[in-house]
């Protein structure tokens, strides 16, 4: 299970360094509080801050679902994949927008399968109770 906590912490490390470059781009690009928009590259390092967010509320409890009713191991490993598929996305999307699939893919995926792997194991577990 320290694997998961590990992977959790990772994630919730990722998030704060993505917003420590949207605060960064905000002074680089002029873009004043609470404006959000004023320049397209700035706006892609606060989209992938926000799509980040998004994607984390779906993810933290999916990868504790998934672990406690499978196998902490592989819902570590799907939570690696899921952390790489972010920095990718982020990289792609801060880039071209266009180049965000990949990523996106690699966070989407692994997020799917913890998701779907809690809930049928939660159900299982009832049926078998």
């Amino acid at each position: 299970m320290a694997y998961v906590d590990i992977v959790t912490a990772l994630a919730l490390l990722q998030f704060l360094i993505f917003g420590i470059k949207v605060a960064r781009a905000r002074t680089r690009f002029g873009v004043k509080a609470p404006a959000i928009t004023g320049n397209e590259t700035f706006e892609r390092y606060f989209r992938v801050q926000q799509n980040t967010l998004e994607q984390l509320i779906v993810f933290v409890p999916a990868l504790y679902l998934f672990s406690r009713y499978f196998n902490p191991a592989i819902a570590a490993a799907l939570g690696v994949v899921y952390l790489i598929g972010r920095e990718i996305f982020a990289a792609g999307y801060v880039k071209d927008p266009a180049k965000r699939h990949v990523g996106y893919g690699l966070t989407f995926l692994p997020m799917v399968i913890l998701l779907v792997g809690g809930i049928v194991g939660a159900v299982r577990f009832l049926i078998q109770s």
